[in-house]
């Protein structure tokens, strides 16, 4: 399959320029994070909670929207998301001049429904994700405007690969990365660059229990649907998974693990105690998986976790990372 190149991923990086920060990366260090996966063990945090909008969801939505003709950016675009992929593409159209009608489930969490509106975007809420894709392909048909699609196609990965680009270069010499997993927009992008500029870096991607899509992509061999997401880890609850993120995920990750929902609020509470970093529970799921199913495989190993997304509210934060 046609994948982006690391050249391409260079351009792209370039064009989006200061859209975009490139986020930093940190040897996380201390008493907490020795006791969690071992002293001898090398974490590497890159922190994509710092990008603009809360997370790294506007590496793909600018992807897309810079490359759409004056016309088109004019009709507006609009999109579906649980929180961070609207609140991202509200950002871009706030950016490139243009309008922005998203479609979320009536479940998002509130802050994230108003940093949407904050960011100047309209706001539809549904009852359920699948309800939400239906809304969006109504009013591209209704209004013409541009389906930015939350994880899949060429430009998304292309976005997304901009993070792993800039996450090999800033930690060298890997021996694994880890990268969660919603409809593998992410992963697919970052994997594909970690498998170019560090072959030798085991790429492992990791889904909640409750929203295990690319599991049961992977074992079929094509792209998978599960008929209810149960986890809440809200930003990994893809509906289905979908051709291009799945091949891209298939070709250049090594491995998937699945956490539980415990996992992640744990792994929540060892970022705050540890890092002082507030983040969501799919921010904290590749750490998850790190203190958790992979902790003895990468004993002794320099890893890589993606601390992706920090869109939530003091007090779901603070119920969630007692666990």
């Amino acid at each position: 399959m046609d994948y982006p190149t690391i050249e391409q991923i260079r351009t792209n990086r370039a064009r989006l320029g200061e859209l975009v920060r490139t986020t930093p990366v940190w040897q996380w260090q201390g008493l907490d994070i020795d006791a969690s996966v071992g002293a001898e063990t090398q974490v590497w945090l890159k922190l994509e909670l710092f990008q603009h909008t809360g997370s790294f969801k506007p590496r793909g939505a600018l992807t897309v929207m810079l490359d759409l003709d004056p016309e088109e950016l004019q009709r507006g675009v609009t999109a579906v998301s649980a929180g961070n992929h609207a609140i991202a593409v509200a950002y871009a159209a706030q950016l490139l001049g243009t309008t922005a009608k998203v479609v979320m489930p009536k479940s998002a969490n509130p802050f994230r429904v108003a940093r949407c509106r904050a960011y100047g975007a309209m706001v539809e809420l549904v009852d359920d994700v699948q309800q939400a894709f239906a809304r969006v392909q109504q009013i591209q048909e209704e209004e013409g405007r541009i389906f930015v699609h939350p994880y899949e196609g060429p430009l998304t990965a292309l976005g997304t690969a901009t993070v792993g680009l800039e996450f090999a270069e800033q930690a060298p010499d890997l021996d694994a990365v880890i990268i969660p997993i919603g409809g593998g927009g992410l992963c697919a992008g970052m994997a594909c660059a970690f498998k170019q500029l560090q072959p030798g870096c085991q790429v492992i991607g990791v889904e909640p229990a409750g929203a295990d899509t690319m599991h049961r992509s992977f074992l079929a061999g094509a792209p998978q649907a599960i008929d209810r997401v149960r986890t809440i880890a809200d930003s990994l609850g893809a509906p289905y998974a979908l051709p291009y993120s799945f091949e891209l995920c298939r070709t250049f990750v090594d491995e998937l693990v699945l956490i539980e929902d415990l996992a992640m609020q744990q792994a929540m509470g060892l970022l705050f105690n540890s890092m002082k970093l507030a983040v969501e529970p799919a921010g904290a799921a590749a750490t998850a998986a790190l203190c958790g199913p992979l902790r003895k495989r990468l004993h002794g190993k320099r890893v890589g976790v993606i601390v992706c997304g920090a869109n939530i509210d003091l007090a779901t934060f603070a119920r969630q990372a007692e666990a």
